[in-house]
């Protein structure tokens, strides 16, 4: 470390880390609990939450009541039918700390606060405590640190543990320590656990440099490296064994179970149904983009930032040149621009962060920055700092060798200092603001989507529609369930929807649907709907419906359909209200109140089916729209099952099944439904064992 300042201690400069840590941490919290009480536009961090609720019931493996109705996001599916998350469980992990302190969310501000306190003495340690300071702060207001450790996605936690490593091996370096060594090791090994990848280019130059050290073969510099590697392979034997215990072969990583070809290389990409050719022309034109990104919007005031870490470094690199002493811990620092940047083109997360690659502010990077190297704001804060405190020197330097007096050479330099946070604050707060105002609109369509669930109270069993596929969690992050499957409340996909309920006795059972598209990122807002849900049984099941028919309607044609049949009806004239309904009893479905097309009544209905019946109110000419009720039903011997029917009304037809929900209060004038669940015969039943909702409407 280089002289300090007369006028501040090393105890003060302590205690403003300190605070800059602790305050840091605070403010972390308010935006993940202001901008993200639902979570981000990243559906990871469902899964994270997820495992860490897991691993704090001892758990690395759900198994679910109904496999089918049950799986949450980038969960695979093991041989015998267990899930497991498709990342590392340090994340997770460090997230169940908080949880154990009082909510996930105080993890968040630990880790925050963590990042800041390592990086004030990564920086003390290359530099001066001065440098440390100011490069937390510089930490501190960069966009992509506070947007990304707001959320629960592992890239602030594995940078603590890279932190805490370089940290450590620093110290060990200085003070010949065998212990920070192998805390070293430990945090080198944690973060390759939580993150191969990204530890292996962080620790890239630190690896250089530690090779440098062993060139005179001396005795302290050998047993110091090598308690650090022995205690680093700790953290890569944890790794290759939860791997045996997941996905039972030690070399294979759980995502590489999930979708092998999503790992590093060039070539064919591919994840779930999306794929790509990652070529090494796309690769270094979206890593530009990316770096361009990160460097111009998502580092301390942007350009400013870059521009004095760009002195900073350059700076480092006209010394060398000239005398070839720089210190070497400081060429490390540097040297992660390189390692960081460069490994980064070998995985194809850049270009999928994008977007459209030739589309400005679209992608996940427009609301949660290019996290991906989330690992090159300590540099670029370090250097920035380096860069502020060198220009500060000369200009000391050049004042105190053209103005005479003491008092007045202070008054210019504060002055100048002024005017120069004045032009860092300016682009710093634009920098933030827009993430910021991005992020908050998609928080506002969240609130109003999660709305109605507020409401349920603890006792239901709630069926989720699924607009991005059948996934838990995705979208859905804030609605997860407890690793038992038996929390307050319980979310179900509509999948073996009776299996479901008899897996969960008891339960008031409801339906989350909405109308309108599942887009955040473009500011709609979808008009969601809590549907109390019927359950009823008997020899036979009725639903009485009553659809409304607008003015201008020509006529109602209805389709009854089933998996293994479908038969056409008309309504007799055009009445204000149609008023068909469903007979559902001994294998077969028909509708009564209507009038049969070609004598075909009748359906046949399997064990376990979705009647569909769609009514058509034509305007003439094919102009209309459509009624679409889906009726789940079970049939066991001589006993029929039903649910209170899935509503909506349909103006496109692409529209239906999944966003064309029907919600009575946004409904136009005319277009009615209403609908009555019963069964007809004494052995009927309706009672609380099955359900405890009404039939709605």
């Amino acid at each position: 470390m280089t002289e300090e300042t007369a006028w501040l201690g090393p105890r003060t400069y302590r205690l403003l880390a300190a605070a800059l840590a602790i305050g840091g941490g605070l403010l972390v919290l308010l935006v993940a609990t202001r901008l993200f009480p639902y979570h981000s536009l990243n559906h990871d961090e469902g899964v994270y939450l997820q495992q860490a609720a897991m691993l704090l019931d001892g758990q690395v493996f759900l198994r679910p009541p109904v496999a089918e109705a049950y799986r949450p996001w980038f969960f695979v599916r093991a041989p015998d039918g267990a899930l497991y998350a498709k990342y590392a469980p340090v994340p997770a992990a460090m997230f169940a700390i908080g949880e154990r302190l009082g909510g996930y969310r105080l993890a968040l501000a630990g880790i925050a606060a963590g990042n800041l306190a390592l990086t004030y003495t990564l920086v003390t340690e290359a530099f001066d405590r001065r440098r440390g300071l100011l490069a937390a702060a510089f930490l501190l207001v960069s966009p992509l640190f506070l947007i990304e450790s707001a959320v629960f996605l592992p890239y602030a936690p594995t940078t603590l543990l890279n932190l805490a490593f370089a940290v450590a091996y620093f110290r060990a370096q200085r003070t010949g320590s065998l212990r920070a060594a192998a805390v070293a090791g430990l945090a080198v090994g944690g973060a390759f656990f939580a993150r191969p990848y990204t530890a292996v280019l962080f620790a890239t130059p630190v690896i250089v440099h530690a090779l440098w050290t062993l060139r005179g073969l001396g005795h302290d510099s050998v047993a110091r490296q090598t308690t650090t590697a022995a205690f680093g392979l700790v953290g890569v034997g944890a790794a290759l064994g939860y791997n045996a215990l997941t996905t039972g072969d030690p070399t294979v990583f759980p995502y590489e179970a999930f979708a092998p070809r999503d790992g590093l290389g060039f070539g064919q990409r591919e994840i779930l149904a999306y794929s790509r050719e990652y070529t090494p022309e796309l690769a270094l034109r979206a890593n530009g983009r990316v770096l361009a990104l990160l460097f111009g919007e998502w580092v301390a005031a942007g350009p400013v930032g870059t521009l004095l870490a760009a002195v900073g470094v350059g700076s480092l690199l006209a010394r060398l040149a000239r005398d070839r002493s720089a210190d070497p811990r400081r060429l490390v620092l540097a040297g992660l621009f390189v390692s960081v940047a460069a490994g980064n083109v070998y995985f194809w997360g850049n270009v999928n962060v994008l977007g459209d690659l030739g589309q400005a502010n679209d992608g996940l990077v427009a609301h949660l920055g290019p996290y991906y190297h989330f690992d090159l704001l300590v540099p670029t804060a370090a250097f920035a700092a380096h860069g502020v405190v060198g220009g500060g020197e000369r200009l000391r330097a050049a004042l105190a060798s053209r103005v005479s007096e003491g008092a007045r050479r202070r008054r210019i330099g504060i002055a100048i200092a002024a005017v120069c946070l004045l032009a860092f604050a300016m682009p710093a707060a634009t920098a933030l603001a827009s993430p910021v105002e991005r992020n908050a609109e998609v928080t506002d369509t969240y609130r109003s989507a999660y709305a109605p669930v507020n409401g349920i109270e603890d006792g239901g069993l709630v069926f989720l529609p699924t607009p991005y596929g059948d996934w838990m969690n995705h979208p859905f992050q804030a609605l997860r369930n407890d690793p038992d499957f038996d929390g307050d409340v319980v979310y179900a996909l509509r999948e073996r929807q009776f299996d479901v309920v008899d897996a969960h006795p008891g339960r008031t059972l409801y339906r989350y649907t909405y109308r309108g598209t599942w887009v955040p990122t473009a500011g709609e807002t979808v008009r969601p709907r809590i549907q109390p849900v019927d359950h009823v049984a008997g020899d036979r099941v009725v639903l009485d419906l009553r659809l409304g028919v607008p003015p201008g309607v020509e006529r109602v044609s209805i389709r009854l359909e089933s998996e293994a049949g479908q038969a056409y009806y008309v309504t007799n004239g055009t009445p204000t209200l149609a008023t068909p309904s469903l007979v559902v009893g001994d294998g077969r479905a028909r509708l009564r109140g209507v009038t049969p097309v070609n004598g075909n009544a009748t359906v046949p209905v399997d064990d376990r089916d979705d009647l569909q019946v769609t009514a058509f109110a034509d305007y003439g000419s094919g102009n209309g729209f459509s009624y679409r009720l889906e009726v789940p039903t079970a049939t066991e011997g001589d006993r029929t099952r039903a649910l209170t029917p899935y509503v909506e009304v349909c103006r496109q037809a692409l529209r239906c099944g999944g966003e064309a929900a029907y919600i009575p209060d946004a409904a136009r004038d005319g277009v009615v439904v209403e609908h009555d669940l019963r069964a007809t015969n004494a052995t009927a039943s309706a009672d609380p064992a099955l359900t405890a909702a009404s039939a709605g409407s």
